[in-house]
């Protein structure tokens, strides 16, 4: 049963932590059969690794990313069978687009954990390490930021805004230099906070082309489907109902940045009311009540939040 005024969203990194999910896997064997489902795919304990590695294991981006989707689909599947109410839209958060593919059926968990496996190591390795930064710029106006990018940018020093993750909260990200001299001008513009992100590449910059070149071979030999649920990609900002177009936006979205601010207010124009954030944290959650007030923000990483949610769709 489609409910017309309902979304999901997922997750990107940064939203993991160890001994995420812990509760709900003691309630529901659907988390532990998932993450056996995405083991056997990639040859490790995946579940062992989220509950007992440190917070650095769990950060480095070739783990961080199928651990991410795994998480994330385990909750869908726990929301699926929870509940008869399906959402009309879906979109997720760089990296959560994949777990959004996942749940719209474009691709298996098993296809999906070991492409994004191999973007994590495609992209970690585009950049040498210490060459590409990125920081999360607080308090300022995006035309601002973006003005302060194109100030500090060369062609062999570049920065650029990365992530509009919500409006005073945006993401530029570049080669070290460039990123240090932007980040300074920023507060000299009037930013209340400039801070250097844990990463030691400059994600979604063209920087990255080399991964988004190595990866689209993969995903140009992996069966995409059409979309049961429409997803709201980050590359244009819209639905797209044909495999060949979402497998080019997903490669284009290596380079691209992340219009979250964007998607959230397009969600609002197209009659959504409430949003699920499916996956561990409540990251997108506090984002999105930023964008838009009036949207319904509801998590379900916990037994407790999923019996709320399902009531209140």
């Amino acid at each position: 049963m489609t409910t017309k005024n309902l979304a999901f969203v997922f997750p990107g990194q940064g939203s993991q932590k160890p001994g995420m999910l812990s509760e709900m896997n003691q309630h529901n064997g659907l988390v532990a059969a998932t993450f056996a489902e995405a083991s056997d795919v990639l040859g490790y304990d995946m579940w062992a690794l989220c509950q007992d590695g440190s917070a650095e294991e769990l950060s480095q981006t070739e783990v961080t990313q199928p651990l991410l989707v795994t998480a994330s689909t385990a909750l869908w599947r726990c929301w699926q069978a929870s509940s008869e109410a399906k959402p009309s839209l879906l979109a997720g958060h760089s990296l959560g687009e994949w777990s959004a593919l996942v749940a719209s059926g474009v691709i298996s968990l098993e296809d999906a954990v070991r492409l994004v496996r191999l973007r994590g190591q495609y992209m970690q390795s585009a950049v040498p390490a210490g060459k590409g930064a990125m920081a999360a710029i607080v308090g300022l106006d995006d035309q601002a930021i973006i003005q302060a990018c194109e100030s500090n940018s060369t062609e062999e020093n570049l920065v650029l805004p990365v992530n509009y993750n919500s409006p005073g909260q945006v993401v530029i990200a570049g080669h070290t230099d460039a990123v240090e001299s932007a980040m300074a001008a920023c507060k000299d513009a009037g930013a209340k906070r400039a801070l250097p992100l844990p990463v030691s590449a400059p994600f979604h910059t063209p920087l990255m082309q080399a991964a988004a070149d190595k990866l689209a071979e993969d995903v140009e030999a992996t069966q995409f489907n059409a979309p049961e649920i429409p997803i709201l990609h980050n590359v244009g900002c819209a639905t797209d109902e044909d495999p060949a177009s979402i497998k080019k936006r997903l490669i284009d979205q290596i380079t691209a940045p992340v219009p979250w601010t964007q998607i959230i207010e397009k969600m609002g124009s197209m009659g959504i009311a409430s949003v699920v954030e499916c996956g561990p944290g409540r990251v997108l959650s506090g984002l999105n009540k930023r964008i838009d007030k009036t949207l319904l923000g509801l998590n379900i990483e916990s037994p407790e939040a999923l019996e709320a949610a399902t009531t209140q769709v």
